[in-house]
């Protein structure tokens, strides 16, 4: 047994400096919290063990919602890309979404430099192995060695190092990502000291070949935007990579000879041979799983993906894996382009442990141990965006609690970590969970370009957006709002010289006087159009243009799906106690009742999103909750 000593006070403790641990450190350190962040290795935060890539569907979104409410990831990527893609560019804006192949050495060197230089913040190289736990409530951490932290709130942000192991063909071991150290204990007594529910999920990453052995003339370049993109909206055009500056990615298949080789070696496989135990993604799928699940495909495309400026490694994306060492070799090799590639690193799988979600309260805090809270991979989510926002969320809850304000609660309806961080608390997850666009029935409002003015002010509130955001915020909405004001009251005339323009663009001649908004509504005209014949007097950025033709041009379906979010909140001013006795509640059904006092949801809105939950149960709980006959428990 090791001597425990007294180490230190703080206000706040994070464990683990991952996307997470990062994002939840620097909120509470910059919201006036003496914080401390402890992670296993100074020398992996915010490392990026899978691949080297921020954005993406829905995940974009994400990043730009952490960048409006103050967030570092937005600002760390856009100083570290070597290559920036807006995807989706020929569908709507509810679908656009932005990219960015990071240099993953330089994003974690620049987050490190971040975190060390931020006031409040202690980042420490330890191992966390258990709680301090005293009348229910959690007042800091114990590590390997016998320290002993203390603080009014802890912060579980450990990933995949919680007990994790590495798998590789019939070798098994215990590691974190990347061959780093596990953290054996901490879940280990989570489960068996504090009663929670914890179970294991898996994740996978591929192989990495070496650049200078891939033959690129086989395959199909990826190269980047001209058009200026950033994920923070603190960043200038100026400083966009010219597209010869960034570095392309490269597009490949698998093929008949692959899939026949990993057929062949199928009962080699960890996961049909029952070496893996965790649940693993059915959305990102390994390469055997993919030939056992999609037979009938003959091809799988695979992106070449840069790990870095000054890195010789590629990640093979798509060639997620678990197979034997020799069997992915001869899969590389049966690729074309990769017929005399380098492995560099071999792919593997990693199990880990998770803390069920459904055990914590709406602000990330657990049901089980106050003031400890639990964010990233640790909560079942997989992808560095989706723990970026959790961290985010849990370390402006934990510095708001112990401000004694009110929580930071967001809505479905206002950003898609509001959809995230609803999904997680009221219907669980059996499998890594990862945001898309699908999750969120307001997509049209949660928008790419359109984050700044959803969420901004709250970040002001918390006081994470600096005097210059904010200005730069209020300086953007007040040019919209001019610039659709101006455009909704000039009426352009059908001139001779807009009538041939009209014809030119295969748009329909006027035949009398149109106000410019109107005209823009045509699917043919872009606001460069418009702009021809009715010019603003200022020379406006081109992000402002942007979201004048798309308030415009989508006024109807926005909308008709603000009506929709005018019902849910009615709903969800339909508040339920805390300690409401469901079962005093005639008519609910069995399974209703016993997962409603699971959850213990906040408002009528949130259990009607419970699994198990149907229609009928909703309407007796809300007649029931009207007639202010509540019964509490006991």
């Amino acid at each position: 047994m090791v001597e425990q000593f007294a180490a230190g006070d703080y206000d706040v403790i994070v464990v683990g400096a991952g996307h997470a641990g990062c994002e939840a450190a620097l909120a509470t350190s910059r919201m006036g919290q003496k914080t401390l962040l402890i992670t296993i290795s100074i020398d992996m935060v915010a490392f990026m063990p899978c691949n080297p890539s921020i954005g993406g569907p829905a995940k974009g979104v994400v990043v730009r919602e952490i960048d409006a409410l103050g967030g570092e990831m937005g600002v760390n990527i856009d100083k570290t890309y070597i290559q920036m893609r807006m995807l989706n560019v020929g569908k709507g804006p509810a679908v656009r979404a932005l990219r960015a192949q990071a240099d993953k050495e330089a994003y974690a060197r620049t987050m490190r430099q971040t975190v060390e230089a931020q006031e409040n913040l202690d980042l420490r190289q330890g191992i966390v192995s258990d709680l301090v736990v005293e009348e229910g409530q959690c007042r800091g951490v114990i590590t390997e060695t016998g320290a002993v932290f203390r603080s009014q709130a802890v912060i579980l942000t450990v990933g995949t190092a919680a007990r994790g192991e590495i798998i590789i063909g019939d070798l098994k071991y215990s590691s974190g990502p990347n061959n780093s150290q596990a953290a054996t204990e901490l879940t280990k007594n989570l489960a068996e000291k504090y009663g929670f529910d914890i179970v294991r999920f898996k994740t996978g990453t591929p192989p990495r070949v070496a650049k200078d052995s891939v033959d690129y003339d086989q395959t199909s370049i990826q190269p980047g935007d001209e058009t200026p993109h950033h994920f923070s909206f603190l960043s200038d055009d100026e400083d966009y990579l010219p597209a010869d500056e960034q570095i392309p990615c490269w597009l490949t298949y698998t093929n008949e000879g692959t899939h026949e080789i990993i057929r062949e070696n199928l009962d080699r496989a960890p996961m049909f041979t029952g070496i893996v135990d965790g649940v693993g993604a059915r959305y990102c799928p390994s390469i055997e799983d993919k030939i056992v699940r999609f037979a009938d495909k003959d091809k799988h495309q695979l992106f070449l993906e840069p790990e870095g400026r000054y890195t010789n490694e590629i990640y093979v994306q798509g060639l997620s894996t678990s197979m034997p060492e020799e069997v992915q070799e001869a899969m590389i090799h049966s690729i074309k382009g990769l017929e005399k590639a380098r492995i560099m690193r071999d792919g593997y799988a990693i199990e880990y442990d998770v803390v069920r979600p459904n055990q914590l309260k709406m602000t990330f805090e657990t049901k089980h141990i106050d003031n400890l809270y639990t964010a990233g991979q640790t909560n079942g989510t997989s992808g560095y965006e989706e723990a970026a926002g959790q961290g985010l969320y849990a370390g402006i809850n934990a510095a708001l609690k112990i401000q004694g304000k009110d929580p930071f609660i967001i809505g479905r309806d206002e950003a898609y970590i509001g959809v995230m961080v609803d999904d997680l608390v009221t219907k669980g997850t059996t499998e890594p969970y990862r945001l898309l666009t699908s999750r969120a029935e307001y997509r049209l409002l949660l928008r790419h370009d359109n984050a700044d003015l959803r969420l901004t002010e709250y970040g002001r509130q918390l006081g994470l957006v600096t005097d210059e955001r904010y200005q730069r915020y209020l300086f953007e909405q007040n040019a919209v709002m001019s610039e659709l004001n101006r455009l909704q009251t000039t009426r352009l005339k059908p001139t001779a010289e807009l009538q041939a323009y009209l014809e030119d663009k295969g748009s329909s001649r006027l035949k009398d006087g149109i106000l410019a908004a109107d005209l823009l509504k045509r699917p043919e005209l872009k606001i460069t159009d418009i702009l021809k014949f009715a010019p603003s007097d200022t020379d406006y950025p081109h992000e402002v243009w942007d979201q004048v033709e798309i308030q415009v041009k989508y006024a109807g379906y926005i909308e008709k799906a603000q009506r929709n979010v005018d019902k849910l909140h009615r709903m969800e001013s339909k508040v339920i106690p805390e300690d409401i006795d469901w079962d005093a509640i005639e008519g609910i059904a069995t399974e209703a009742r016993q997962r409603l006092a699971e959850i213990g949801p906040r408002t009528l809105a949130q259990a009607s999103r419970v699994s198990g939950v149907n229609p009928a149960d909703i309407s007796i709980l809300a007649v029931y909750l009207q007639s202010g006959k509540v019964k509490r428990r006991v």
